[in-house]
C-alpha cells in the first residue's frame, strides 16, 4: 500500500500533468511566452478554486518542467508523433488538446526515465478522461504505447 506522501506527490503529479495540458494548450491558442505562462499559472491556477471548483496542489517544478521540456522540444516530439499516425493523418488533423496531451506524455517518455512507462501512460489516459471519451483514451494509450517502445526499449 502506498503511503500518505506517496499518495500526496501522486495526486500532486497529476495535477501538474492537468495543468501543463492546459497550459500547453493556451500557448499554442494565444501564444503566451513560456514565462509568462509559467507565472499565471503559478498564480492563478495550480491550487486555485475557480467558479467553485478547487483545483489541486500540484508539483510545480514537475510542472515546470514538463510545460518548458515540452516546448523545447517540440518540432522533435511532433515528428515522433507524426511517425506513429496512421498514413493520411497529420499531427495538424488531431484537435489541439489531443495534440497537447500527446505532446506532453512523449515529452515524459523522452525525458522523464525516473517516471515508470505504466505510470506515464495511466495518468495521460487520466488526462484524456477530463476532455474525451472512451475512443480517445484507446488513440491516445496506442500513440504513447508505440513511443514508449521505441523511446524506452
Amino acid at each position: 500500500m502506498a503511503s500518505p506522501q506517496a499518495k500526496s506527490r501522486s495526486k500532486a503529479r497529476a495535477a501538474a500533468r492537468l495543468g501543463a495540458v492546459q497550459a500547453l494548450y493556451q500557448r499554442e491558442m494565444e501564444g503566451t511566452s513560456i514565462p509568462a505562462l509559467l507565472h499565471e499559472f503559478h498564480q492563478h491556477r495550480l491550487g486555485a478554486i475557480i467558479e467553485d471548483v478547487e483545483y489541486a496542489d500540484a508539483d510545480i517544478a514537475f510542472f515546470d518542467d514538463i510545460v518548458s521540456g515540452t516546448d523545447a522540444r517540440r518540432d522533435e516530439i511532433d515528428g515522433i508523433i507524426s511517425g506513429k499516425l496512421s498514413t493520411g493523418w497529420t499531427l495538424e488533423r488531431l484537435d489541439k488538446p489531443m495534440r497537447q496531451i500527446l505532446r506532453a506524455g512523449t515529452y515524459e517518455l523522452l525525458a522523464r526515465k525516473d517516471v515508470p512507462t505504466a505510470a506515464v501512460i495511466s495518468e495521460y489516459l487520466d488526462v484524456t478522461d477530463a476532455f474525451y471519451d472512451r475512443r480517445e483514451k484507446g488513440f491516445v494509450n496506442g500513440i504513447l504505447d508505440a513511443i514508449a517502445k521505441e523511446a524506452r526499449g
